[in-house]
């Protein structure tokens, strides 16, 4: 169940960042935690680099710093024109991850920042599979979002910032094991680096 408030993290942008603002402070401020996906990752700008629910282009700004072939896709109009008018010289493509309009094997890397969470079980099957068939062998991918917290004094503000701005699906991830899942669609887990008290995960894995 979630609030009005997550209703106007979407209409009002600067409502979403002042709150994605505060929310980051926990990993040492917005400029951390954006970079956190690149800890002992190595990109290089030959790479097909792929931004998976992208929104506002905001990781997508990062990831041009480190290859020249990036594309982002999101299914939002809205948030897409944000990105482009940020970010006019990269491709961004409309479309659901769970049927992503590329060929097998294109990308090297794709991420996708604080996006699982907001997706039915099945949902994240679907883009798991997604996932799978549009990376290249050996090529990684890597996700940012929820994490059951290893800290008990971290309980409180994750249920509460769940509460008022997301729904049941974030819960659902916090019960999922994610390695398990991840194996079953051909998945190596590489690296799982916990956050916040353990209430945010960087999960790196390879096909």
């Amino acid at each position: 169940m979630a609030t009005i408030l997550r209703d106007w993290s979407y209409q009002f942008p600067w409502f979403y960042h002042s709150i994605s603002w505060l929310a980051a402070l926990n990993v040492g401020g917005e400029y951390r935690f954006r970079r956190l996906f690149l800890d002992g990752l190595d990109l290089t700008k030959e790479m097909n680099v792929l931004d998976m629910c992208c929104g506002t282009g905001q990781a997508t700004e990062i990831l041009v710093e480190y290859s020249d072939h990036v594309t982002g896709l999101d299914a939002s109009p809205r948030s897409l024109s944000f990105a482009k008018e940020n970010l006019p010289n990269v491709k961004f493509v409309q479309a659901f991850a769970e049927n992503m309009p590329f060929s097998d094997r294109q990308f090297d890397f794709i991420l996708t920042n604080t996006a699982l969470h907001e997706m039915e079980s099945e949902q994240l099957r679907q883009i798991l599979s997604e996932v799978h068939r549009v990376l290249k062998v050996g090529g990684r991918f890597s996700f940012v979002d929820f994490h059951q917290p290893v800290n008990r004094l971290f309980w409180l503000p994750i249920s509460l910032f769940l509460y008022l701005f997301e729904t049941e699906t974030a819960w659902q991830l916090l019960k999922t094991d994610l390695p398990a899942l991840l194996a079953e669609f051909g998945f190596v887990v590489e690296q799982i680096q916990l956050h916040a008290g353990g209430s945010l995960q960087v999960v790196r894995c390879r096909k």
